[in-house]
Parts: C-alpha cells; structure tokens; sequence
C-alpha cells in the first residue's frame, strides 16, 4: 500500500546500456531509504538496465524517443504527462535536458546529474554559448550533482551557478575478496603464471581512454625484463587497431584483450596494479573504485576525475596524461618495492572505505533531495 508521507522520486535514465551513469543508478537504486522514499524509474524501451532495476521491485516507465538523447522535443509532451499523472516530488535525471524541462512545467523540483568530465568546446565557455547553457542549466535544475571536482569546474567553466552545484562522488558496493585458493583457479583462468605480475586496465576501447599509452608502456617494462602480464578489459570502437598495435609489438602473449567479461570482478581479484590512461573524458572510474575496495592501488593520468580517486604516493601514482613513460615509471614503482606496494594497497582499502562506498554516495544524494523538497 503506498504510504503518502513518503518523498515520490522519479529516476530518469536515457541509457539503453550499462556503462558508467547506469551503474550509478543501479547503486542508488540498491541503497535508498525506501522508509523514506517511494522511486520509480523512466527508461527508454528495451533498455538493458530494465531487468536489473525490475529485480528489485521498482517500476520501470518506458517512453519513447529518449534513447541516448538529451534532448527530444516530441518526448517533453510524454514525459511532462507521466509527472503530471505520477506528481513526484522530485525527479532526478541523468542526463536529459527532456526529462528537466518536462518537470519543471509539471511543477517537480529537479536534479541533474553531470556523470562525465571532457574538455567543453570554446562555445561553451565564451560568450553568448556560455550564457545560453548557463541560463538554461540554471533554470532547469534546482540542484546539480557533480561525480568530481573537476565535473564542477566543466558546469561553472560553462556559465552553471556554483551555488547549485553539490560534489557526490561516485560510490560502489565493495568487491568480495577471492580466497588463495580462489585465486589461483582465477590465474589459471586467465593464463597467468606462478609469480607473474598482472596489471589491468578495465574501459571502454576508445581513443580518449589512452590504451596506445597503456600499451607502449607495458611494451617499454617488458623489455626491460618484467615479469607481468598486461590485460585489457573491455570493447569499443578501436578494439581491432589496438589488437594490431599489439600483434605488430610482439606481445600478444602479454599484453592479452579479455573482451567483455561479465564478472569483472574475477579479474580484479588477481590485479596488482591497474591502470586508468585517460585523457578525454573521466569522472570517477567505478572500476578503480571496485579495485581499492581490494586493495589495488592504481596508476592514473591527471585527467579530469583521478586525481579526486588517486592521491599521488598514498594509494597510487596520478602521471602526466598521454605520457607512456610517466605510465611505465608509476607501475615500474609499485612493481619494484614489495614495502611501498604494501603500504599503498592498505591505504587504498582505507581511501575507499573512507569516501567511496555506496551507503556515502547514497546518503549524500537522499540528503540533497530532502534539501530540495
């Protein structure tokens, strides 16, 4: 029986695949205080993150013509008719410009949450662009999550009042650490020998998450004789140029393409050290999240959200961005130093529990929203 004093929240999701924006949802979705709120969820149909929402007794809305847009002239009419019926005290979107402006005709407050970092093009940062985006960001937003400092700075770079903008970082559920004996099934899994190093990086395969870097600088520690193996973990546009920018390497037994593998987590289990290159686009990487909740301290670029996750010489080295030699000196570091690596992995566990777990990301969002209802 619904219970009225509950706050009505809708989530509003344009994905029709699980990446990163879509697992922050479902994290959410897994943690709120539902003596507190009552959620239901619009996607567009067919969705993939359909099933896994439903799994956990929420209803899912479908609408029409909102699939991997912002903004949808036609779905404004559908939309702003299901929050007139459905009369949420807030409505929460990840993404569509759609969903803001159907709310607020409909009279719901607004959230937006700005999932990505990428350098904003000269338009948006100069006059009139900027004060276009600005009045309209600010109008059809009540409050504006940010996943990282530096996606705050992208919004206020942009003409975003800062005064609406609140930094929530991304957090997950921690990983289940695999027992010895689990781990050396694992290894033998993904081919890796007694004593063999395994350092990871799990992404998209895409030109702006710097895999040529990872590449070459896993290509300039083998020649230098060490012992590790070198997995990457996703798909993506440029997976058959990166395959053969490793087969003209030679190291096509080293430096392995797993392709998408549904239980990430068994890789990370066996990681050492991971990896993030990016240098167009990052916010807060869900998988070095997961992978501190382990104990795996990371190598990363400078870009956009990773300094925020990785501080540089407590649970990881932060290394200029497209720069394969800086990427082979911070993994070369933690290769080399049995003590350092130690100390970097227990602080990586305590950097995580500290800031990145799913119940802080959680509470921080509901209390956002009970400050705008």
């Amino acid at each position: 029986m619904q219970n009225d004093s509950k706050k009505k929240i809708i989530e509003v999701s344009t994905d029709t695949n699980i990446g990163g924006a879509g697992k922050c949802l479902i994290t959410l979705l897994e943690n709120f205080d539902y003596n507190v709120f009552d959620v239901k969820v619009i996607l567009p149909p067919n969705s993939l993150l359909k099933p896994h929402i439903e799994k956990l007794g929420i209803k899912v809305i479908e609408v029409q013509g909102i699939a991997e847009k912002s903004l949808d002239l036609r779905s404004i009419r559908s939309l702003r008719k299901i929050f007139k019926t459905e009369k949420p005290d807030l409505v929460h979107t990840h993404a569509s410009m759609s969903a803001r402006i159907a709310a607020k005709q409909a009279g719901a407050k607004v959230v937006y949450t700005r999932h990505s970092v990428f350098p904003p093009s000269k338009y948006l940062t100069h006059f009139p662009g900027k004060q276009i985006n600005g009045l309209m960001n600010n109008h059809y937003s009540d409050g504006i999550i940010a996943v990282a400092e530096a996606a705050k700075d992208n919004l206020t770079d942009t003409g975003v009042n800062a005064d609406k903008i609140k930094v929530i970082l991304n957090g997950v559920e921690g990983l289940t650490p695999a027992s010895p004996k689990e781990k050396d099934a694992l290894r033998g899994r993904f081919g890796v020998r007694s004593g063999e190093k395994v350092v990871s990086i799990v992404a998209r395969l895409e030109e702006v998450k710097g895999h040529e870097y990872f590449i070459e600088a896993a290509d300039m520690l083998l020649s230098e004789g060490i012992d590790a193996r070198f997995f990457i973990a996703g798909t993506g546009s440029c997976d058959r140029h990166l395959r053969e920018k490793v087969r003209m390497l030679g190291r096509e037994n080293k430096i392995v393409f797993t392709g998408f593998i549904p239980d990430v987590d068994k890789l990370m289990n066996i990681t050492d050290i991971q990896v993030n290159a990016s240098y167009g686009t990052e916010a807060t990487s869900l998988a070095l999240l997961e992978g501190m909740s382990l104990g795996v301290p990371a190598v990363v670029s400078d870009f956009g959200g990773n300094p925020g996750v990785i501080h540089d010489g407590v649970n990881g080295f932060v290394v200029p961005k497209q720069n394969s030699a800086a990427l082979m000196t911070g993994i070369k570091k933690l290769l080399g130093n049995d003590e350092l690596y130690e100390k970097m992995s227990k602080n990586s566990i305590e950097v995580f529990k500290k800031t990145f777990t799913a119940a802080a990301m959680t509470r921080s969002t509901e209390q956002l929203y009970l400050s705008l209802i």
